[in-house]
């Protein structure tokens, strides 16, 4: 749907508002209409307009009044009490659900495809006031605001007109997994936040906010799942690459960064933030054995070094920079945790009161949205229990009801919403929680709290006055040669050079032969590289691998799609294979992708030179290995010496194997 048939409303001269306005419908707790204001920028609506006092107003509720949610001159607290208490209870719990924008044609039952299936949203918008979604969809970026568009005139048709809000998982990456990370649109490509940290420099970090605030909102995108504040405590761990690593001063400064850029500065949510949901409060990282408790058997984190507290440095930054929204961790702890005098209960986050409540709200005094990671209020079946028997594991009975396996859905959603939880992420049936109120488990005042908290961030983002984006424009935003090439200069700065006998690098490509694994030969080839066919004819062979990694639970969903266990490079994998065949060569460079902290025991002698990279495209390799740019990374993490030392480390305590290869920080220069 193309935005053009309404014209823009732009007044600039300001006009003095009656006296008789202020102080009576429109004063609520002493906020008051500024004496002097111009005419907001309405743009395209479907909506019948309202002329009032000289300005234009959108009649959202189209009962030929101007009523104070509709007013755009007042402070976004004032609308969106007013607005709340217009509400129903089944509208007020289709605002505490957080849903998954249905595609047409979906063979995951995870919402990834091309295009919304706009019939079903209708339904959702409009029948169970449902307006949060998550979006995994990938389309190029004029698509994409285009259909966003279309969902947004669905909920113009809504009694209230209250405006849709889309969230994603990160998309500006290199590493796509589906629950952490969306990929297409043409979005700039940074490397992950493990780079960011390598790096090191937050003002980067700010700046690829910024540039991705930009991008998403192009599009609609008006909510990011990110950043993950978890600390990388634990080697093993599936959820590493993305985080900020395993220092949490340095993860703090990074959270606060990040937050920054999205949300368009440290004051918290404006007309052109982008929500940030920092995630998963708290302890994530501290998972018993690495296993992650996206998985039954991963449920449990744990602090045998006592150290819950260093968990919540990184949040710190979070709280510095107002970030929007928190999301809870869905780990319980195996054994109790006491913090500052508050004792946290052994049930996932999302159900944990002391945790939210005591804690997040009580303590460190957030104010914003809390938002339930998805599937909380979920059963979860023998399948997803004990792992399939037979078959492929599937969505079909997942859930992540960790410490609450046995309680009814309508339990877990009065447990959660007790506890703090203000939206239930995945969720599309609002039932449970009007049914929990007509029974007195739930107050219709408690639902009240949340609704607000909801509105009163559309209302900063400016999403009542202005939701539509234009379409046209996206394409020239979303990923254009400004944005990539700061990506492509953030990639080339991540890369940690750990190794270089003889100082051969930087090289030069003068008559050089090369043999390639896992790189594109087109690339060596632009930089004057001959390529060969086998190691012993190359002057010198260069390869692209990865942490290693074993799928030690395939018959659980996430089981068989996350890394676990060994971290070191075995005989007979097809990476370690490739290292020791370009040892062949006279000189070898090796670069790790190090979603992980990869072991390098039996690497160090095969290479002439070893970079640790945490996404990158070839020609940023290549910048670099030809000294076109440096690498400036510095480990986010250190790298173990052996499984041994990984399995005795701690899994709650940073720097804690006994004798590290490399230790965090580490990284050479040219």
């Amino acid at each position: 749907m193309r935005i053009a048939s309404r014209p823009v409303l732009r007044l600039s001269v300001p006009v003095t508002i009656a006296s008789a306005l202020i102080g009576g419908l429109y004063a609520c707790g002493g906020n008051h209409l500024d004496s002097t204001v111009t005419q907001r920028d309405l743009g395209y609506t479907t909506l019948p307009l309202i002329k009032a006092e000289g300005f234009q107003f959108k009649d959202m509720n189209r009962n030929g009044q101007l009523d104070p949610y509709e007013d755009w001159r007042l402070p976004a607290e004032t609308r969106a009490r007013d607005l709340t208490n217009r509400l129903t209870i089944a509208e007020k719990a289709g605002l505490m659900l957080h849903g998954t924008a249905p595609v047409l044609d979906d063979t995951t039952g995870a919402g990834t495809g091309s295009a919304y299936d706009l019939a079903s949203l209708k339904t959702q918008i409009n029948d169970l006031a449902i307006n949060t979604f998550i979006t995994r969809m990938s389309a190029d970026a004029h698509t994409m605001a285009q259909q966003y568009n279309q969902i947004q005139t669905l909920a113009e048709q809504s009694r209230l007109a209250i405006p849709v809000s889309i969230s994603s998982d990160p998309r500006s990456h290199f590493q796509y997994v589906l629950g952490a990370s969306a990929g297409g649109g043409g979005f700039s490509q940074w490397p992950e936040t493990l780079g960011f940290a390598a790096i090191g420099d937050a003002t980067l970090t700010r700046t690829f906010g910024d540039i991705v605030r930009q991008e998403y909102r192009a599009v609609g995108i008006t909510e990011a799942l990110s950043p993950q504040a978890d600390l990388a405590t634990e080697p093993r761990w599936a959820r590493i690459n993305g985080t900020f690593g395993e220092d949490a001063d340095l993860a703090k400064a990074q959270v606060q960064a990040y937050i920054e850029g999205f949300q368009g500065g440290a004051t918290g949510i404006n007309d052109r933030s982008v929500i940030a949901v920092v995630k998963h409060w708290a302890g994530y990282g501290a998972q018993k054995d690495g296993y992650d408790s996206h998985n039954y058997y991963g449920r449990y984190a744990t602090y045998p070094g006592n150290n819950f507290a260093y968990h919540l440095k990184p949040f710190e930054g979070a709280f510095a920079a107002q970030v929007g929204s928190v999301m809870p961790t869905y780990s319980e702890p195996d054994s109790a945790v006491t913090i500052d005098g508050i004792t946290l209960e052994q049930v996932g986050g999302a159900f944990d009161k002391p945790l939210l409540t005591d804690l997040l709200r009580g303590k460190y005094g957030f104010q914003g949205v809390i938002v339930s990671d998805w599937g909380i209020a979920s059963d979860c079946d023998s399948n997803c229990l004990n792992g399939v028997s037979s078959g492929a594991p599937s969505f079909v009975g997942f859930g992540t009801p960790w410490g609450m396996e046995t309680a009814t859905r309508l339990q877990r959603f009065v447990r959660a919403t007790n506890a703090g939880i203000d939206q239930f992420g995945g969720e599309g049936d609002p039932s449970f929680l009007i049914e929990a109120v007509k029974e007195g488990l739930l107050s219709e005042s408690r639902l009240s709290e949340s609704a607000y908290r909801v509105l009163l961030q559309k209302f900063q983002q400016g999403l009542f006055d202005h939701p539509y984006v234009d379409a046209d424009a996206a394409s020239s935003i979303v990923g254009n040669a400004s944005f990539q090439a700061q990506a492509l200069d953030a990639q080339r700065r991540s890369l940690v050079l750990l190794q270089n006998t003889g100082n051969y690098l930087p090289m030069s490509a003068t008559g050089k032969k090369v043999w390639l694994y896992g790189i594109d030969s087109t690339v060596a080839q632009q930089y004057g590289y001959t390529v060969v066919s086998n190691p012993q004819d190359a002057d010198v062979a260069i390869v692209r691998v990865s942490t290693p990694y074993e799928t030690l639970h395939p018959t659980y969903l996430f089981g068989s799609m996350q890394h676990e266990g060994s971290l070191a490079f075995k005989d007979g994998s097809a990476d370690y294979e490739a290292i020791k065949q370009a040892a062949l060569a006279p000189k070898s460079i090796v670069s790790v992708y190090m979603d992980r902290p990869a072991i390098l025991t039996n690497v160090q002698d095969k290479a002439t030179a070893i970079l640790a990279n945490f996404g990158i495209s070839d020609t940023a390799l290549f910048d670099v290995l030809t000294g076109k740019a440096k690498p400036e990374g510095h480990l986010p993490f250190e790298l173990p010496s052996s499984m041994d030392e990984v399995v005795a480390q701690r899994e709650d305590v940073p720097h804690d194997t006994q004798h590290p290869l490399y230790a965090f920080g580490y990284g050479l220069s040219y």
